[in-house]
């Protein structure tokens, strides 16, 4: 059994796949605002166009939010095709959903925690282009509504990346 079809029936619900990326998220990203409080933080070299660290909660909590609602529409749309194309790249996609959470959850502690900037940097690598690769995949099954939410989070790692690229290379 894919790994997907374990956790079809959570997305299903929209109320829980939304919030359950949010919790995780935020429990991620608590240790976030001691460490940022830090010298080590404070003493970082950052490139230009770094965002106030205020709007970071606010942009990661709405991309959570966004993201667990596009596992909602692949997750009706992989019960719902018939299709085996279709069926084929929504697991597919559904899939990759959870890698790129994981991957997601894992950055917050391997920067701020660990201060591992060049791993963080790594997985922020591999976390975007896990997400562009399944938005991609979910575009058509979904009749692209799943692009409509997952393209500002795409966006957004993609910032992440090089604000993270920025912040190895200067330091």
């Amino acid at each position: 059994m894919p790994f997907a079809t374990a956790f079809v029936g959570l997305a299903l619900n929209p109320i829980t796949a939304a919030g359950i990326p949010l919790a995780l998220g935020m429990l991620s990203g608590s240790p976030t605002g001691n460490a940022v409080q830090s010298q080590w933080y404070k003493d970082l070299r950052t490139p230009p166009g770094r965002p106030p660290r205020q709007a970071f909660p606010i942009a990661w909590s709405l991309l959570y939010l966004s993201m667990g609602y596009a596992s909602h529409i692949a997750a009706r749309a992989l019960n719902e095709t018939i299709s085996p194309s279709h069926h084929a790249q929504l697991e597919h996609g559904l899939n990759l959903y959870y890698v790129q959470l994981a991957l997601n959850l894992a950055w917050s502690p391997l920067f701020f925690g660990a201060k591992k900037i060049g791993l963080a940097l790594a997985d922020s690598v591999l976390l975007t282009g896990t997400a562009w690769y399944m938005t991609a995949l979910l575009h058509n099954p979904t009749n692209s509504q799943t692009t409509y939410f997952l393209a500002p989070y795409c966006a957004w790692l993609s910032f992440a990346t090089y604000l993270n690229a920025g912040i190895w290379f200067m330091n």
